[in-house]
């Protein structure tokens, strides 16, 4: 059984923030390579992971590094690891859009142990340790006990490296803004993640996404007092990309059920 005390988080905290500095680097956000379509990766995505890696990698060598930018084929979820994604929200990045984040999680013993998730523009450190509560800068957050739907705003993702499922993305965004209070994009699966869990969105969901969008947050929103799962209800866990619906718990069922549903525009 792995010992957390073994790891300081108020320094890997303190990491993270000098590693988000890089986030104002103009220059750098502007050399951009083209990954896929609609997937980027920068010159920022790539110092600040080369900054986290090394530094975690100094301080707790026996500890694996996984990251969006580099091949994981050889990481074994039986041994503890770091999963990065060191810019969440590329594109925002690229525009000045400031919903961008660094998202840090930290898996052992088959379990997601802990979780960071900050973005620098507004100076907001979302942290979370197993069974220890969430937190937003240090004050304890809670998911919002929304009881209905019609009641709830929900964050949507689009899967925008897969085109292709753009006709059931939509068919369940469309679903569930017909059924709830309104709906938004942020552009950050990390950031809509970390809205859920301190209640300023009620539940988030997007059809495919890759285990740095969403460890940290995974963590963050259950200590949080949320539920997340796969759009089936199943549990999730981040060694494989998986379609993700984060909640308050009280309206998890409801949106599962519209996720999987026909079109409701003939409805409407």
């Amino acid at each position: 059984m792995f010992d957390l005390n073994t790891v300081d988080f108020e320094k890997i905290k303190e990491i993270v923030k000098e590693a988000a500095q890089l986030f104002g680097n103009d220059e750098a956000a502007a050399h951009i390579k083209v990954k896929g379509r609609s997937d980027f990766v920068t010159e920022v995505d790539m110092a600040v992971q080369t900054l986290l890696c090394g530094k975690l990698q100094a301080l707790y060598p026996d500890i694996q590094f996984m990251g969006e930018e580099k091949d994981n084929s050889d990481i074994d979820f039986s041994r503890p690891v770091w999963i990065l994604d060191p810019v969440d929200g590329t594109t925002n990045l690229i525009h000045r859009f400031p919903e961008s984040c660094i998202s840090l999680g930290f898996v052992a013993d088959h379990q997601i142990l802990a979780g960071i998730i900050y973005n620098p523009y507004h100076d907001e450190l979302y942290f979370a340790k197993k069974g220890e509560g969430a937190y937003l800068n240090g004050k304890p957050i809670h998911v919002r006990p929304t009881a209905e739907l019609s009641e709830s705003l929900v964050s949507v993702g689009t899967s925008p490296y897969q085109h292709e499922l753009a006709g059931k993305v939509f068919r369940q965004i469309i679903n569930v803004y017909l059924r709830s209070a309104d709906i938004r994009r942020m552009g950050s699966s990390a950031i809509d993640l970390a809205y859920v869990a301190c209640g300023r969105t009620d539940a988030f969901f997007e059809l495919v996404l890759r285990p740095w969008d969403y460890a940290a947050g995974q963590l963050i929103v259950t200590e949080a007092g949320g539920k997340i799962t796969d759009f089936d209800g199943n549990p999730i866990f981040p060694d494989r990309p998986v379609a993700v619906l984060a909640s308050n718990g009280l309206i998890h069922d409801e949106i599962i059920r519209l996720l999987n549903a026909p079109s409701l525009l003939a409805e409407s």
